[in-house]
């Protein structure tokens, strides 16, 4: 697989960002057809950094529900394989560069 089909788009949340300043720990939305040596190659192509570890984990699907005019609305949210990468020692990533 290429770079551009493994990472899907970095997760910026308070929780990833908390982990970012204290654990170098990054989180990102990956294909779940990607393992883990494809995942740390991956990022150290696409942002030149050294990956000490990659943890993986598939979040589930979740029901969701609303209401609108016409009545109530069900479906599925679909699940996603979620990355977790700590880079080196005084080493990080700029996820905000191209924003």
């Amino acid at each position: 697989m290429k770079v551009t089909e493994i990472l899907i788009k970095p997760i910026l949340t308070e929780k990833a960002n908390a982990q970012q300043e204290s654990l170098r720990r990054y989180a990102f939305k990956v294909n779940r057809r990607a393992n883990k040596l494809e995942i740390k190659t991956a990022i150290e192509q696409f942002y030149g950094v050294n990956v000490l570890e990659v943890n993986t984990l598939v979040v589930p699907g979740k029901q969701k529900t609303r209401s609108t005019k016409s009545g109530i609305i069900s479906g599925v949210k679909s699940g996603y394989k979620k990355a977790l990468v700590t880079v080196a020692e005084g080493e990080t990533i700029d996820l905000y560069a191209s924003i």
